[in-house]
């Protein structure tokens, strides 16, 4: 959009309407390093600031083939007069505005008159008496394989595209270096399995095995040792060797029997030897 230089409006000037009073002498704007308190009333906008295309074309044969299917015209029989003069209007628009970009039509153009030219000839025969190839053939030709080429670019642009449609799933695994272990000495060796033997030194197993003993037991085997005994010292009725186990149990099997007067325990003065006997039941 072009505008043509605004013009500083009269500072005592009234405010265009619907604009606001200056207040405490604050610019609105400023254009070109002056301070602007109003809107300017002259801007000018040109006819041609804005134009809408509604058609692109990528080329001279794709304007062409516009034409001919807008208006179903048979692409094998073109009514060369009134798409040339359909194409020529569209080439002197464009050529009035790019010059570069109307270069490659104005080539389409050429050729369009030509073949019209033509086809305004009668026809003439080739040297072995058959009749001369239709003028638009060439161009026919042409514009079905850009037809085709057209469809296939667009099933192509139909099929989902990478970084258009989806994107592509990215990873990143953080690879870290192979460590680099120090060498080790043999006497590093020495010492860490002269730590390990003393360490295990100070560690002692201690095996427990359970048996079972039975006090009713003991105290038949004490009444056995003491029948057809007058008396039997204290210490004969242990068995030493066969452990502490065997020895307490003996031991409370003695004192069951006492309690259930089975047996007796004498002594015949202080610090004298102790005996065992059966208790006495009369007759």
């Amino acid at each position: 959009m072009a505008a043509a230089p605004a013009t500083l409006p009269d500072p005592d000037a009234p405010a265009a309407p619907g604009m606001p009073e200056v207040v405490d002498q604050v610019a609105l704007a400023r254009l070109y390093g002056e301070p602007l308190f109003a809107m300017p009333t002259d801007l000018y906008i040109p006819p041609d600031a804005l134009e809408v295309f509604l058609e692109a074309f990528e080329g001279p044969l794709d304007l062409l083939l516009y034409l001919i299917r807008k208006q179903n015209f048979n692409i094998l029989d073109i009514p060369m007069a009134g798409v040339t003069r359909q194409y020529l209007v569209y080439v002197d628009e464009i050529r009035s505005r790019n010059l570069e970009l109307a270069a490659e039509y104005l080539l389409m153009a050429a050729m369009l008159i030509e073949i019209k030219s033509r086809m305004l000839l009668p026809p003439r025969k080739t040297a072995g008496g058959e009749e001369a190839e239709d003028p638009r053939a060439e161009l026919v030709r042409r514009l079905l394989e850009y037809e085709q080429m057209k469809a296939a670019a667009f099933r192509l642009n139909e099929v989902p595209q990478v970084g258009r449609d989806v994107l592509r799933a990215q990873v990143y695994i953080e690879q870290s270096l192979q460590p680099r272990f120090p060498d080790v000495d043999v006497v590093d060796l020495q010492e860490a399995w002269r730590d390990i033997v003393k360490r295990a030194r100070l560690v002692q197993h201690h095996k427990i095995t359970r048996e079972e003993l039975s006090v009713r037991e003991h105290m038949s085997i004490v009444l056995r040792k003491l029948q057809g005994r007058k008396f039997v010292e204290f210490e004969h009725l242990f068995d030493v060797s066969r452990g502490m186990q065997v020895l307490i149990v003996t031991f409370i099997a003695m004192l069951e029997l006492a309690k259930e007067t089975l047996i007796e325990v004498t002594q015949a003065e202080a610090f004298a030897p102790i005996y065992v006997r059966l208790a006495y039941s009369p007759a």
